[in-house]
C-alpha cells in the first residue's frame, strides 16, 4: 500500500487533474466507496476499459496509469486497479497534505513582513549621506575591529564568506525546494499537453487544459513567494555590510575611511587598481570593491552549498 501510495503521490505532484482522473478510475471499476459509487460500474465489476472513461481521462492520463502500474491488464478483458484501496487511501490523505502546505508553508509570517519592512528601511541609505553614516558608523562598531586587524580586502572576503553562509542557510531553511520542484513539473506537464491536444486537434482537451493553467497561476504565485521569502531576510542583513562598505570607500568620489596604504588591490588580468575614485572602477564602470566582492562571494557560496550539500534551487 506504501509503494502505491508513492505512486499516486508522485502523479498528482505530476499533474493535479490526476486526482480526478483516478477518481474516475476508482468509480468505473466498482472501487467507489459507497457514497461514491456509481450504476455503471464499468464493463464488469473491478475491472475497467479505456471506452469506460474516454470521456473525463485524456490519452495521456490513462497510459500513465498503466506505465506506473497503478492499472494492470486483466487477462484481456479490460484492465484492474492495482490495490484500489491504497489509491483511495493516497487521494484522501494527498487532499490532506495539500491543504495543509497552502496553508503553512506558502505564507509569509509576521517576522517575515517585518524583515521586508526593514530592508526597505535600509535602502535610501545608499543615497542619502545622513542615513549611510548612520548605518555605516554603527556597522563599523562591529566591523572595525576587524579592519583594525586585517587590510580591507581580506575583510571582504571575510563578508563574503559570511554573508554567503547565511544566504545559504536561510535558502535551506525558509524555501520549500521539492514543492517548487513540483510546480516547475506541473506547469511543464500542462505545457506538453497542451502541445500534444493542439497537434491532435482536441478542443475539448485545449479547454480543460487551459482551465487547469488558470488554477495553476496560484501554485506559481506560491512559487514566487516561496523564492522570495528568504531575499528579504538576505537583504536585511546584506545592505548594511554594503552600506559599511560605501561608507569605508567613499561614495562616488566623497570621502571615505579606508587607510591610505590600503588605497589599492592587485587583481589578475587587471593589475593593481585603486578602491575609490575614477581608477577604481574595472572597464570604467564596475567599481573594483563591488567586483572583488561578489568573485570572492560566488566562490565561497558553491564551496559552502556543495560542502553542507544544500540546494537551494528547485530540482527535477
Amino acid at each position: 500500500m506504501a509503494r502505491t501510495a508513492d505512486k499516486v503521490r508522485s502523479l498528482i505532484a505530476e499533474d493535479s487533474a490526476f486526482e480526478d482522473a483516478l477518481s474516475v478510475v476508482l468509480s468505473r471499476a466498482g472501487h467507489a466507496s459507497p457514497d461514491e459509487a456509481t450504476p455503471d460500474g464499468g464493463t464488469q465489476p473491478h475491472t475497467v476499459t479505456w471506452g469506460d472513461v474516454s470521456d473525463e481521462l485524456t490519452s495521456g492520463q490513462w497510459g500513465r496509469l498503466i506505465e506506473v502500474g497503478i492499472l494492470t491488464d486483466a487477462d484481456g478483458s479490460g484492465f484492474a486497479v492495482n490495490d484500489p484501496d491504497g489509491v483511495r487511501e493516497a487521494l484522501s490523505d494527498d487532499a490532506v497534505e495539500a491543504s495543509d502546505d497552502d496553508d503553512e508553508e506558502s505564507s509569509w509570517t509576521t517576522y517575515d513582513k517585518l524583515a521586508g519592512l526593514g530592508a526597505l528601511a535600509l535602502f535610501p541609505a545608499y543615497w542619502f549621506a545622513p542615513i549611510r553614516n548612520a548605518v555605516g558608523g554603527a556597522v563599523d562598531l562591529f566591523l572595525g575591529p576587524l579592519d583594525a586587524i586585517l587590510p580591507f580586502y581580506a575583510v571582504v572576503i571575510v563578508l563574503s564568506v559570511l554573508t554567503g553562509l547565511y544566504s545559504t542557510l536561510l535558502q535551506a531553511n525558509l524555501m520549500n525546494t521539492e514543492k517548487m520542484s513540483a510546480v516547475q513539473e506541473k506547469m511543464s506537464n500542462i505545457q506538453e499537453r497542451r502541445k500534444e491536444a493542439k497537434e491532435r486537434g482536441d478542443d475539448a482537451a485545449l479547454e480543460r487544459i487551459q482551465e487547469e493553467q488558470m488554477d495553476a497561476m496560484s501554485d506559481q504565485l506560491g512559487m514566487f513567494k516561496e523564492q522570495f521569502r528568504p531575499m528579504v531576510w538576505i537583504m536585511l542583513l546584506t545592505i548594511p555590510a554594503f552600506v559599511w562598505m560605501y561608507w569605508m570607500i567613499g561614495f562616488r568620489g566623497g570621502a571615505g575611511h579606508i587607510a591610505p596604504a590600503e588605497s589599492s588591490l592587485i587583481l589578475p588580468i587587471f593589475g593593481e587598481l585603486e578602491w575609490a575614485g575614477s581608477a577604481g572602477k574595472i572597464a570604467g564602470i564596475a567599481p573594483v570593491w563591488l567586483v572583488w566582492y561578489f568573485l570572492c562571494s560566488t566562490a565561497f557560496r558553491m564551496i559552502i552549498q556543495k560542502s553542507l550539500n544544500i540546494r537551494t534551487t528547485p530540482g527535477s
